[in-house]
């Protein structure tokens, strides 16, 4: 998939950084956690743009399976690619910021000490496709929507008593808790739908409803807007030429191609094939083995392809294989423990993954955040001394590390640990099966799967799995059939991913939440049903300033790894493109994401060096 409805996770301090103290009328243009905005309520444009690139030029793009809805913002169905480019929010993120943005649809934004409410002034002339101004009650109407169309929206904007138009072209949240400092930046990301539009009624006059999936292309207001759809195949955006906010400061140098084009594969080889043929402009490249050997072909040779590394400055999100506790065989932690000791990462990193990758140790990976290689002290400990008794009691007194496998001998060895823990676990191997001696049934995992590429990776832990006497197998599903299994929490064993910002909050509920374990479409693929750990998740949403938010979140880490919820995976701190050669690229990326779709341009120049390339 190359792109998706992009919901960073992002937490709020304050509008002028997290240690200052909001005050009651006072306008901030910005909002940051990580402290001051860098740029000024004066700024031209952000330094990872080039504000004189030219607009033009198509990019065709990618994605995976199959799409039968064109509604932003309902949970069931499978959303086309790219349909976050027709929307604005009210605050734009900074693609090199972690956690801080700037005013977009919001001219400011203002609250009070508590954060018991925030405010936005609409600015005057933002508009919908058709002109129509964008107003309050948009606003309203799209946080109702929000919340009723998607279970996981209504949790994260569960903390919004109240909204309601304040002053001219002004609107206001009202929040049912005081001290949440996220909640103000989570308003300023709420995507605005136009109520005259939903509320309205289609072509053939029949009433619309937010409710339900759509092929009809919606009224938006943002860069682009839908061109053409082919159901199923394919869809094309094209660029607003009078779009209302493109000389604003936020968006000067952005959204520079005139056609965004998303055509759908049945998997990442096929459309990897399609773009060596270039019927595809850019490639995202998500398999170690494609990078070291997949790119020997004329048109990378004659420099029509270029490959490029980016480096990434945010938090790496716990990939893993995600045991789902719902099911009985994963209920005990032992059980989970044998699996993570049966996993050889080290093996697969040499053989499948060309030494390219690092094992995931932290669930906010690559950050301060992530619960540091020492026992925990401090304000860390104090919280996590609140839910003591209610933890693993290794927490206390041991580092939590993954098994490691240098040497054939080390994985014999932790197989013998894994049978060990196994055995405790009430299990025992009969006829070479392993099985449960209270209830006589076979210990089993079916991996779900919905790209092959993870199948080379599978089936060697299956063999090493099959020596303790678990019977693994693996069910490949297109992607249609895999998001209604995840929805419903239908499977034993998935690859699942947690993407963290560098300020966790509400998100986390939704991840780890005793509520949303049992909700469907949540994000808590694991199935986490913990008092202790909404405790602690408590503890990060409502952290007062950065050090508590520190403390809290790499108390939350070390609870999550010690209840050994996953297998971990890998990570790359390199992300790796290959683009046919008739795009520009600032000077500086911006180093929270290649910008490619966002910052980059297609220049004509290099485009007519390319014989037989499609020129525009």
């Amino acid at each position: 998939m190359i792109l998706r409805r992009v919901a960073l996770a992002i937490c709020l301090a304050s509008f002028m950084g997290l240690s200052a103290v909001g005050q009651e009328g006072e306008h901030h243009h910005a909002a940051s956690l990580i402290g001051v905005p860098k740029y000024p309520a004066d700024f031209a444009h952000f330094d990872y743009v080039n504000p004189d690139a030219p607009k033009g030029g198509v990019v065709r793009m990618a994605d995976i399976g199959s799409f039968d809805s064109l509604n932003p913002v309902l949970y069931k169905g499978e959303p086309a690619a790219g349909l976050g480019l027709i929307y604005e929010t009210l605050m734009a993120d900074s693609l090199e910021e972690p956690s801080t943005s700037y005013g977009l649809i919001a001219e400011w934004a203002s609250y009070p000490a508590d954060f018991s409410s925030v405010t936005f002034k609409l600015r005057e002339g933002a508009r919908w496709h058709d002109g129509t101004p964008i107003t309050p009650e948009d606003v309203i109407y799209s946080l109702e929507v929000n919340k009723a169309a998607n279970p996981r929206m209504a949790l994260y904007y569960k903390n919004v008593a109240k909204a309601e138009a304040t002053g001219t072209n002004e609107v206001t949240f009202s929040f049912d808790v005081k001290g949440n400092r996220e909640l103000p930046m989570i308003m300023g990301q709420l995507t605005i739908l136009p109520k005259h539009y939903w509320t309205g009624k289609d072509a053939a006059g029949n009433p619309r409803d937010p409710m339900k999936t759509t092929l009809e292309p919606p009224l938006g207001s943002g860069a682009y807007r839908i061109k053409q759809v082919t159901p199923g195949r394919s869809i094309s955006y094209e660029r607003v030429p009078d779009y209302w906010g493109k000389d604003l400061p936020v968006s000067k140098g952005q959204w520079n191609y005139d056609e965004v084009r998303f055509d759908y594969y049945r998997d990442e080889t096929i459309a990897f094939e399609s773009f060596k043929a270039g019927n595809l402009d850019y490639h995202q490249e998500t398999s170690a083995k494609n990078w070291a050997t997949a790119y020997d072909f004329a048109a990378v040779r004659d420099g029509a392809v270029k490959r490029q590394e980016v480096d990434l400055k945010s938090t790496q999100p716990m990939q893993c294989f995600v045991l789902n506790l719902r099911r009985a065989q994963f209920v005990d932690r032992r059980v989970r423990q044998a699996f993570n000791l049966a996993f050889d990462f080290e093996w697969a990193n040499k053989n499948l993954f060309y030494g390219q990758y690092a094992r995931v140790s932290s669930y906010f990976q690559n950050s301060d955040l992530a619960a540091p290689q020492t026992l925990p002290e401090g304000r860390e400990l104090e919280i996590l001394n609140e839910v003591k008794g209610e933890v693993p009691p290794e927490i206390f007194t041991q580092v939590h590390e993954n098994p490691v496998n240098a040497k054939p001998e080390d994985m014999r060895a932790n197989l013998r640990k894994a049978a060990l823990l196994l055995k405790d676990a009430g299990y025992e191997v009969k006829g070479g099966v392993l099985t449960d001696t209270k209830t006589g049934r076979p210990l089993t995992a079916e991996f779900l799967l919905v790209s092959p590429l993870f199948e080379r990776v599978v089936q060697p832990y299956l063999r090493n799995l099959e020596q303790l006497g678990i019977k693994g197998t693996i069910r490949m599903v297109d992607s249609a059939q895999y998001t209604r299994r995840l929805n419903v929490f239908d499977y034993d064993i998935v690859v699942g991913d947690f993407p963290q910002s560098n300020s966790p909050g509400n998100e986390q509920r939704d991840f780890w939440g005793s509520e949303a374990a049992g909700r469907e479409g949540s994000r808590n693929l694991i199935g986490v049903k913990d008092p202790a750990i909404d405790k602690l998740v408590d503890h990060v949403i409502f952290a007062h300033d950065r050090a508590e938010l520190v403390a809290a979140s790499r108390a939350l880490d070390r609870v999550l790894l010690w209840n050994d919820y996953v297998v971990p995976q890998w990570f790359a701190p390199k992300v790796r493109i290959a683009y046919w050669d008739r795009y520009g690229q600032p000077e500086t990326l911006p180093g929270l994401t290649p910008g490619f779709l966002q910052v980059w341009w297609y220049d004509k120049a290099k485009a007519l060096k390319l014989p037989g390339a499609p020129k525009s």
